[in-house]
């Protein structure tokens, strides 16, 4: 036997209003139609022990629209006071005053509270940005619980409180870990959030400083919070702050650049095994014995006269670009993840290993769950001028191989690397913007023929 698709409408026991004109449900206890008052006249007693059914409630009954003014096209102002209604529990609703004139600006620096009027301007693209200080040593900004007083991007006139939001329009103000930009005179770095997370765990340091000689040296270091575990945003702002502080200190006084990257990872790592909790209810989730402890990647960069210098932990990567783009890229790092393991062991090439969904998953990172720490460095001196890229694999999973990255690296990198870091973000960002995307880009020189090798 076929039954009928057709969706048929519930009873609920209702019985129908008797007026032709009306045809509501009613509940046959009622006396009077609740849509169009009709009398009823029969009221059935609901069998024993049934409930009463909820009713459906009526459309509104809207007084007609004003009529129009002689030669106008629209009609008169109706204002939310003169349509009846009643609140619920059967009262009338009070009629509540509307206004008319103009709306009462907030004086300058002052936030309007209460239920008062205000006015609230349209951002100004130009002013909505905030410009923040150069952080010292081109260290990302981190989050301060004494942030200096700032105006709404919205509204452009109220405060934002402790919890980011505008006093005056309520207005929820962008995290300033959402984008980050940082410009020196030799490196340039852009993080970005992407499109699908809802918060930005990479982090990035960059720094300029000099070698005992007086030859300048430059610094780049890009981390990538682990998703998986706790507080991964925490992770990579302490490891890059504590990397590029080593950095920035080891060089000057003559430590080898390669030691001085080795230094500052293992000094990275131990950054980020603090953050895990030792003492307190929560310890059982989040310590140094088990649980799932803060952790994240590291990939840095040194670059003197002459000398290039990378270190690493995880599957963040540094790249070699060069200038004249008929010599090839490199790839100058290798990811401590679970595809290139299988590459490594020749069970799987590359394009197997990367396609497989395990692909990604690390077998080394800075955190107090982490195995033996082995930080990786390499020293190289190309014989060409160039661009190194450091960046998160936010960026490298659209541009993988060394040619697609240097594909993708704009001509002019050298002479505007925070031009090429916003288009290598950009890049991401139009391929999807799976991840959070950080980039740095520092432009390299090669020793001039005759001077002193580093």
């Amino acid at each position: 036997m076929r039954m009928s698709q057709k969706p048929q409408p519930p009873s609920h026991g209702l019985a129908v209003c008797p007026d032709p004109e009306c045809g509501e449900p009613v509940d046959p206890r009622d006396r009077f139609c609740g849509a169009c008052g009709h009398e009823l006249t029969a009221a059935a007693e609901l069998p024993a022990g049934q409930d009463r059914p909820t009713m459906p409630i009526a459309a509104p009954v809207w007084p007609e629209a004003p009529p129009r003014e002689p030669g106008s096209l629209s009609t008169l102002t109706q204002h939310p006071g003169e349509l009846p209604g009643t609140d619920s529990g059967g009262r009338d609703l009070p009629t509540v005053p509307v206004r008319t004139d103009g709306p009462v600006a907030a004086p300058r620096g002052e936030t309007v509270r209460g239920g008062g009027d205000f006015e609230l301007a349209a951002p100004d693209p130009r002013a909505a940005v905030r410009v923040e200080p150069e952080a010292p040593s081109g260290t990302a900004p981190q989050p301060s619980g004494e942030a200096a007083e700032e105006l709404c991007v919205a509204c452009r006139a109220g405060r934002v409180d402790g919890d980011g939001y505008c006093e005056n329009c309520g207005h929820a103000q962008p995290r300033e870990r959402d984008h980050m930009e940082r410009e020196l005179g030799t490196v340039a770095a852009v993080s970005d959030r992407g499109l699908r997370h809802h918060r930005n765990e990479d982090s990035f340091a960059i720094t300029e400083t000099s070698l005992p000689d007086g030859r300048p040296a430059t610094v780049a270091i890009v981390c990538d919070g682990v998703s998986s575990a706790h507080r991964p945003d925490e992770a990579s702002a302490a490891a890059a702050r504590a990397a590029g502080a080593v950095l920035g200190e080891a060089l000057p006084r003559g430590t080898h650049p390669q030691q001085a990257m080795h230094e500052a990872i293992v000094a990275a790592a131990e950054a980020v095994t603090a953050l895990a909790r030792t003492e307190g209810p929560d310890a059982g989730a989040d310590s140094l014995h088990g649980g799932n402890s803060p952790a994240c990647t590291i990939v840095g960069s040194v670059v003197t006269d002459g000398l290039l210098v990378v270190g690493w932990v995880g599957d963040s990567r540094a790249y070699w670009v060069p200038d004249d783009r008929t010599a090839p890229a490199a790839r100058l790092t290798e990811d401590d993840s679970w595809a290139a393991q299988m590459v490594k062991a020749g069970l799987m090439n590359e394009a197997q290993a990367y396609a497989d969904e395990r692909a990604h998953a690390i077998t080394g990172w800075l955190g107090a769950d982490a195995y033996e720490l082995e930080p990786h460095t390499a020293a190289f001196k190309p014989d060409r001028a160039g661009v190194v890229v450091v960046c998160t694999d936010g960026l490298w999973n659209y541009a993988e191989a060394a040619e697609a990255m240097a594909g993708t690296v704009p001509a002019d990198a050298a002479l505007r690397p925070l031009h090429a870091a916003r288009v290598l973000v950009g890049h991401a960002l139009d391929g999807g913007g799976h991840d959070n995307i950080t980039v740095a880009v520092t432009p390299f020189a090669p020793t001039p023929p005759g001077a002193p090798s580093p």
